[in-house]
């Protein structure tokens, strides 16, 4: 008989963890980004990357509904188009793009560390890394409070961002803002997408949730829904604090948006930053373990993975694998270079989840949450053309 997780994790906490693995420390960044593309419309960009992103968390709502399980994508992959070893890869590229994804995000947090405090990059990566190890290996209900408490911190950081903003004077382009130019909205939108991966994240804890043919739709669709207003209003505060060439020109524009309304450092942001960077790295480590957790029953191989602590409820053996991986990634190995692919590989990921939904809908209706036919169709025509963006941006 295969070994179980425990179920601990109600529809707060899971929806505090999928808010946390979307809005990350990406935020930070991205909105110089998305401002240089659609200048003082950059708000209109992200609301409509939400909507981009919405079929695509739809479907995996229904699909996390059909088949509860850790494997998550290895498992819809394979109940929908009935391809074993398409499973497999699928499972192992969603493992591989969360590890190289925490390693990049534990490295940046890392960089943001040392600029506040003198210590070794490596000790602190090693360090900080297994702390978070450690956390994941004690226990689920843990793991995901304490990314709940990093979320708070780091939302109260975005919250500053906001307030400081909004209590300035607005800035000449901001008051005279030109007419909506629709291809630097969708350019933006593109760019935008890309913060809203994470909704994923989500599907792998459906072990570990009570309830989970209700938890875990109301728990991506609320993440979702909740990261894309937070969003649109950091994007706001920050074209009306700052015109949209200075951000883009900058590589810590929310900083410089604090710095140039309350004046001073932004250390304090700096250290936020810190925390929403621990947030994502215990995130994809918890997804990571449970991912191969679920494809023991997949790949002989790993068989020895499956193994839940009887005293922690949690796989063991595959959280300190894909903690050891990320703290090596992010010593070792030329992570900014890896990380620039893990988008691609999610979203070849998209294309063919959304696939199995289209299979199994011709098959049958939900046993519970259920969307239209129309939505996974969307979805993987959404998914392929960014994909595509995306290889024409790393070729």
């Amino acid at each position: 008989m295969a070994e179980a997780l425990k179920r601990r994790i109600g529809p707060g906490l899971l929806m505090a963890y999928g808010v946390g693995v979307i809005v990350g420390a990406g935020i930070y960044v991205l909105v110089g980004a998305v401002a240089g593309a659609a200048g003082v419309w950059a708000p209109l960009s992200f609301l409509l990357a939400g909507l981009i992103a919405a079929p695509t968390a739809l479907s995996y709502a229904e699909l996390s509904v059909r088949y509860p399980e850790a494997a998550g994508e290895a498992a819809y992959v394979e109940g929908g188009l009935g391809s074993r070893w398409l499973a497999v890869v699928v499972g192992l590229g969603i493992v591989l793009a969360g590890t190289i994804s925490a390693a990049a995000v534990l490295r940046g947090g890392v960089g943001y560390l040392t600029g506040v405090v003198a210590i070794d990059p490596t000790w602190a990566i090693a360090g900080i890394g297994a702390a978070l190890v450690a956390v994941s290996i004690v226990g689920v209900l843990e793991s995901l409070a304490l990314a709940a408490l990093f979320t708070l911190v780091e939302l109260a950081g975005l919250g500053l961002v906001v307030w400081a903003a909004s209590g300035a004077e607005p800035v000449a382009g901001y008051l005279a803002a030109p007419q909506i130019h629709w291809a630097g909205v969708g350019a933006g939108a593109v760019l935008a997408f890309f913060a809203f991966i994470g909704f994923e994240d989500i599907v792998n804890m459906a072990e570990e949730v009570r309830d989970p043919g209700r938890t875990l739709p109301l728990a991506i669709l609320g993440a979702l829904g909740i990261a894309t207003l937070i969003y649109g209003l950091v994007s706001w505060s920050a074209v009306r604090a700052l015109p949209a060439d200075v951000l883009t020109g900058s590589e810590q524009p929310l900083a410089l948006v604090w710095q140039q309304t309350r004046g001073g450092d932004a250390r304090v942001l700096s250290m936020i930053a810190v925390v929403a960077a621990l947030n994502g790295v215990l995130a994809q480590i918890v997804m990571a373990a449970r991912v191969l957790f679920g494809m023991r029953t997949r790949w002989a191989l790993l068989a020895p993975l499956g193994h839940v602590s009887a005293r922690f409820g949690t796989p063991v053996a595959a959280t300190l694998l894909v903690g050891a991986a990320v703290i090596a990634t992010a010593t070792a190995l030329p992570v900014a270079t890896l990380a620039e692919s893990t988008s691609a590989v999610l979203l070849a990921v998209f294309v063919l989840v959304n696939a199995a939904l289209i299979g199994l809908k011709r098959r049958g209706p939900s046993p519970g949450f259920s969307v239209p036919m129309i939505v996974p169709v969307a979805g993987l025509g959404i998914a392929a053309v960014t994909f595509g963006l995306t290889l024409k941006g790393l070729t």
